[in-house]
């Protein structure tokens, strides 16, 4: 059992800047107006940073970081407490544009990264061995920037998981697909993901049920699959436990997903027993949904909605 600890690396890749808006619909083909909009550094694995920072992990960030408009990355690392330690490659960190209609219906177009040359991932490769002298924890979260292949990925999550390092990795497409080979110790799909990977739509959740034990059979530890508002699922051991929020008032899922890793994260960096792990993370996902931003504004908020989780056990 790896020892409790507070201290965490994420690593996000393919940083962006978020640029949000919130309109009443979106008018495809033609003007569309934004009623009020916001622009902030995000990415994955930032978002996952942001509130393991405020559960009150301490926080070491890395990946790779365009050199010409990093100040807002900076500022907020600076407000988080987090170390810094990304690798600057020239050009500008991606603005991913999400469009956030009155019905709850995001619309996400996300640009491509920077272009990270050989120098940059050499460099990243030197940051990687350094951390993890003094890390347990890696959150591997996001897509991949030019220049990294899926393969680069892989490696990267493999050489810490030789070393004895407990990676948490959450992509999707070919970067997940890829990832798996590498055995992370624990991958977070949510349904759409883990269709696309095994190559048919899930509509069930037995059918998800399925999908992940195949992932199982690869030798992955712990396979999380979060379903929206039906909740998470949480194979581990061979044993299926499920965790089912109440009906929240959504006002974004953006950084939902995200928040539920940071969850998980911090659950098992401090050892909590399995159920309760589960419903704490399960209980800050659905509350991140019911605000704007990615964050933790009341640690009391979460633990009295933790107490609402149904928790029960699957049997197959």
């Amino acid at each position: 059992m790896t020892a409790q600890t507070n201290k965490v690396v994420t690593i996000t890749l393919n940083p962006a800047l978020d640029l949000t808006g919130s309109l009443e619909t979106l008018n495809t083909g033609s003007v569309s107006l934004v009623n009020q909009g916001s622009l902030h550094a995000a990415g994955k694995g930032v978002n996952v940073a942001k509130v393991l920072s405020d559960l009150g992990a301490d926080v070491t960030v890395t990946g790779f970081l365009g050199s010409d408009n990093q100040e807002l990355f900076c500022q907020l690392f600076e407000q988080m407490g987090a170390k810094d330690h990304f690798i600057r490659v020239s050009g500008s960190t991606r603005i991913n544009v999400k469009l956030v209609e009155e019905s709850g219906a995001v619309s996400d177009i996300n640009f491509p990264g920077v272009e990270v040359n050989a120098e940059a991932i050499r460099l990243f490769d030197r940051e990687l061995s350094t951390l993890m002298q003094s890390h347990d924890y890696f959150v591997f979260a996001g897509s991949l920037p030019r220049g990294i292949t899926t393969e680069q990925c892989a490696k990267w999550i493999e050489y810490l998981q030789q070393n004895g390092k407990r990676v948490l990795f959450d992509s999707s497409r070919d970067a997940l697909a890829k990832g798996l080979d590498s055995q992370p110790w624990l991958i977070k799909p949510n349904d759409e993901e883990l269709g696309q990977f095994v190559g048919r739509q899930l509509t069930t959740q037995q059918q998800c049920l399925e999908a992940a034990e195949t992932l199982s059979d690869k030798g992955i530890a712990n396979i999380v699959v979060s379903m929206g508002a039906d909740g998470v699922l949480w194979l581990e051991n061979k044993q299926w436990l499920q965790a089912k929020p109440p009906r929240m008032n959504v006002v974004s899922t953006v950084g939902a997903g995200d928040t539920l890793v940071a969850g998980l994260c911090w659950g098992h960096m401090q050892s909590l027993p399995k159920e309760e792990l589960l419903s704490f993370a399960t209980a800050l996902s659905a509350l991140a949904v019911s605000q704007v931003g990615v964050g933790v504004p009341s640690k009391d908020e979460v633990i009295s909605l933790q107490k609402q989780i149904q928790l029960q056990e699957l049997s197959r």
